[in-house]
């Protein structure tokens, strides 16, 4: 067998070798510039494989346990590369359809043992998961980006609160229904699509093991950083559907993540699509990028999970029928503190806390544009007002202190409603009911905070009312 070398031999680089820990001595990096020459390199059992130029027509292939690969670019037709263990790839491209699996792993071994990609681009769905016989294993990625992802016809979707959620351009699921079975990932600069082509289906996915209830219920991935750069995305789920919903950036139920990041924008186009979406556990949880929602039914930021702080330092944004801006409908949240939030169109809550939230903070302002209109709710479609701040009877808040104005137009509805008990509110602008029959703050069933500071502004309806 040959590489290409003008004697005939393997066509190495010794300018690159690297020293091998296991045998003690110095491995060169195997040159390919052709198929012929990857097939053979692997075949010969080549340990570090660097590929020069673009590789075309390639079938599926498999990296034996141990195998690096750099470099240059590698077209499929089909399913891309498949890793199994102690695998690395560094600067190159996969390249399939958009509905294929660009870089996938063997479910047959037993430890993934240390997975590596960094600088790595793809057109197609990376997917890397505990299943099969994998029991161990670790992930770590930095420098991700998926240019090109369908997921929408996905069969293996997780299922909690009511819906179904697509998988992600990146997903990264530990599957296995025991819960000893922990996958471990450092994640950093993991990016999906662009604004004139978002991925379709999610964008960002890390989930374990859960039940149908969307609690984990055995095997885990436990992340210390989840950090994404620019995320474009867009479900393409069809309008009305009331048990489907797919994720920009999404920890689904058994991943526990010491601190996600997005650092880039976050964006989703479509229906039922939400920006971030928590079902896991997460300790710190900040994003640094503005989050953009164009779809109905989307939402900037959903909680059903338990997130210790949560921190946006920049605008949430959403726009479509009953598109929302902020909600914890289940698990815990400690502090939540925001840049500033506006929603607009019928149905689109601003925030809506239907569980305890200890502190709320927005340095800016709070508003909404909307009337009543549909919205998805736990798998349901429902009608909703577009109220700037929503505490349902389940809900609580400690404290909410917000900069500047909280603001609603639509008619007959409420800029602040408050049918759980809030400790102190405090409102650096004023509290503005524009609609016609709308009230400033309306507070049903208890006493209420004190609201004698706040400039309440109601002027074709009522600036207070209590039930």
């Amino acid at each position: 067998m040959h590489f290409g070398g003008a004697d005939g031999g393997p066509l190495t680089d010794s300018g690159s070798a690297i020293f091998d820990q296991e045998s003690g001595g110095v491995v060169a990096w195997t040159r390919v510039s052709d198929v012929a020459q990857f097939t053979e390199a692997l075949a010969a059992g080549a340990a570090q494989i660097e590929v020069s130029g673009t590789l075309k027509g390639m079938p599926s292939v498999t990296l034996p346990p141990g195998t690096a690969l750099r470099g240059g670019e590698l077209v499929f037709g089909a399913k891309g590369l498949r890793l199994t263990s102690n695998n690395s790839l560094a600067d190159t491209t996969v390249r399939t359809s958009a509905h294929e699996l660009a870089i996938y792993n063997d479910p047959s071994v037993a430890d993934l043992g240390t997975l590596r990609l960094k600088n790595v681009t793809t057109s197609g769905q990376v997917y890397l998961t505990a299943e099969g016989s994998i029991h161990a294993g670790r992930v770590e990625a930095d420098g991700v980006h998926v240019a090109e992802a369908d997921t929408r016809g996905r069969v293996d979707r997780p299922t909690g609160f009511g819906v179904e959620a697509l998988q992600g351009a990146f997903t990264l699921w530990n599957r296995q229904p025991d819960a000893a079975v922990v996958l471990t990932a450092r994640l950093e600069n993991i990016s999906a699509g662009s604004s004139e082509a978002p991925v379709r289906g999610g964008g960002v996915f890390v989930g374990g093991h859960g039940n149908k209830a969307g609690k984990a219920d055995g095997g885990t991935v436990a992340v210390e950083l989840l950090s994404t750069g620019e995320v474009f995305s867009d479900g393409g789920i069809a309008p009305g559907t009331p048990d489907l919903i797919s994720g920009g950036v999404f920890v689904i139920s058994g991943a526990r993540v010491a601190q996600v990041v997005n650092r880039g924008t976050t964006t989703t186009f479509g229906q039922n699509d939400m920006v971030l979406d928590n079902w896991g556990e997460v300790a710190h949880w900040t994003a640094q990028g503005a989050v953009t929602s164009h779809g109905p039914s989307g939402i900037g930021f959903v909680n059903f999970g338990d997130i210790g702080v949560l921190t946006v330092q920049a605008p949430i944004v959403t726009t479509g029928l009953g598109a929302r801006g902020f909600n914890v409908y289940d698990g815990s949240l400690k502090a939540a503190s925001f840049e500033s939030i506006t929603t607009r169109g019928d149905g689109s809550v601003g925030i809506q806390v239907s569980r305890e939230l200890p502190s709320l903070t927005i340095t800016g302002s709070l508003s909404t544009s909307g009337g009543t209109g549909e919205s998805l709710v736990k798998g349901v479609l429902m009608p909703l007002s577009a109220i700037a701040l929503s505490v349902k009877p389940t809900g609580s808040i400690g404290t909410v202190d917000i900069g500047g104005d909280v603001a609603t137009a639509g008619d007959a509805l409420a800029t602040v409603d408050l049918e759980g008990p809030v400790g102190t509110l405090t409102v650096g602008g004023r509290v503005i009911a524009a609609g016609a029959g709308a009230t400033a703050v309306r507070i049903s069933g208890q006493s209420g905070p004190d609201l004698s500071g706040l400039r309440l502004e109601a002027p074709h309806g009522d600036a207070v009312t209590k039930a």
